[in-house]
């Protein structure tokens, strides 16, 4: 365990996110037994003194530095130490650095906002926030496309759209999303649309007149309802919104165990532009081990499938890192995606989430060799380059062992609008449904409101009159 003692509590998410990243499954505790001490004090006249110690109390490794406990500026000194401290015990680096935030590419666009040429975003990100060359030099280029493809896009009096469907044919070992096994809760279908269709006729009525960028309709698995479900869903959004100048409209089939002709078709036909469709690895030991009822063959079966009905963008998922899964593994896993070159290729790093299986059952996987290696994402990386696909949005989570990220690669043209939306927080979006959180982004001083949904299938069709009042609030206030 790793005992925290700090004399201010500004900086200790920062302060538990490196810790994290270097003491992977290190529990950080404020009092009793530890193996390790991180001590921080901050002086009101400096200079500020950073510490690890052992157990007795002796010191490690120890900095002293300067800065304004004022000044923004002091938390990326107090990070920056800490890392060095950090890097310079385990005599190793990681590839984000001292970066705790989860979108790097804001990094990016604030320095390149205030004048810096791309070179010199890079030459920040290496020498102020110690992240390597390779993950400065992504970033930079995440962002250079998602200024090509943001500009022109109206944030003040436009919006996007998610519309959150929790179902799904089984759960998958690593998921934390709302998610119902459709066998299970089949009987609440149609009472949770019930609902839903109530919120989406009042956003409707209260966005009427501003313009609608983008529609995702996400999960859960969206396909995992009926083709009838699905027409009268798509039927529902089409005829409240005006839809017209909509420059995308995703639908996220995710599960090829959920796919049928019938369902690709009446997607296909009511103007859906992107699909998504997901086998997360091509080895079917995996896909048995991780919950997936599906093989590898389903999957090929299911692509070709969206590809005969007529879909020319389609999105294919691939997780790295998943239990016992090696390089090799994933190279072949990468040849046979390449094989069938789609649209878009996301590639994510395993994240071990606390209210997933896989972390609450970790015991039971313990014996299982997981987590993304940089020559796993290197493979990667390379086959979407090989495949003309370039970089478009980025984004980290804490929980990713090796401290690596997920990053959405797209052939010129078939980028996804709403994930780059989603990731820089220029435009409102409006989630709807069980389990979502919608974002206000105001017109003046980049102010961000955000409200949730309930989880609980039962709890959203039941209190979907809370919920309404929610948008209310989010959208009618100041």
């Amino acid at each position: 365990m790793i005992l925290l003692e700090q004399n201010v509590n500004d900086y200790d998410y920062d302060i538990r996110t490196l810790i994290q990243a270097f003491f992977d499954n290190e529990k950080v505790v404020l009092t009793g037994e530890h193996r390790l001490k991180v001590k921080l004090t901050v002086s009101s006249d400096g200079p500020h003194h950073i510490s690890l110690n052992d157990d007795k109390d002796n010191e490690i490794i120890a900095k002293e530095f300067n800065g304004s406990h004022e000044n923004k500026g002091l938390r990326d000194e107090v990070k920056r130490q800490l890392y060095d401290i950090f890097s310079l015990y385990h005599n190793r680096k990681l590839p984000w650095g001292a970066l705790t935030g989860i979108r790097p590419v804001h990094i990016v666009n604030d320095l390149v906002d205030s004048g810096l040429s791309y070179d010199e975003c890079i030459d920040t990100f290496v020498n102020d926030y110690r992240v390597s060359h390779k993950k400065a030099k992504l970033s930079v280029d995440v962002a250079d496309v998602e200024r090509r493809v943001l500009d022109g896009i109206d944030y003040e009096d436009a919006y996007s759209l998610y519309i959150g469907i929790p179902f799904c044919p089984t759960t998958c070992l690593y998921c934390s999303f709302a998610s119902y096994p459709i066998k299970r809760f089949n009987n609440l279908v149609e009472p949770y649309l019930d609902a839903l269709f109530k919120e989406i006729d009042y956003v409707a009525a209260l966005m009427k007149g501003k313009r609608l960028t983008s529609i995702y309709i996400g999960g859960g698995t969206p396909t995992a309802i009926s083709d009838v479900e699905i027409a009268r869903l798509i039927d529902k959004v089409k005829s409240s919104f005006d839809v017209d100048n909509t420059l995308e409209f995703t639908v996220e089939a995710g599960r090829p165990d959920s796919i049928t002709v019938d369902k690709l078709k009446v997607i296909y036909d009511r103007g859906v532009t992107r699909i998504s469709i997901n086998p997360q690895t091509m080895q079917d030991k995996t896909l048995r081990l991780i919950g997936r009822q599906h093989t590898v063959q389903d999957f090929v079966n299911a692509y070709n499938l969206a590809r005969k009905v007529g879909f020319d963008d389609i999105n294919t998922d691939l997780i790295m890192g998943l239990p016992d899964e090696t390089i090799d593994d994933v190279k072949d896993t990468l040849k046979r995606i390449s094989e069938l070159n789609p649209d878009n290729l996301t590639i994510h790093s395993l994240a071990i989430k606390r209210a997933a299986n896989l972390n609450i059952e970790m015991e039971q996987y313990k014996s299982h060799s997981m987590g993304a290696t940089e020559e796993m994402l290197d493979a990667a990386y390379q086959t979407a380059a090989d495949m003309n696909l370039v970089p478009y949005y980025l984004y980290r989570q804490k929980n990713i062992p090796g401290n690596f990220e997920n990053v959405g690669f797209a052939r010129v043209g078939t980028e996804g609008l709403y994930n780059i939306l989603m990731m820089e927080e220029k435009q409102t979006v409006l989630a709807l449904g069980a389990g979502t959180v919608s974002k206000r982004v105001y017109k003046e001083g980049g102010r961000i409101e955000r409200i949730d949904n309930v989880k609980a299938l039962d709890q959203y069709i039941s209190r979907i009159d809370e919920m309404i009042e929610r948008k209310r609030n989010l959208l009618e206030g100041d």
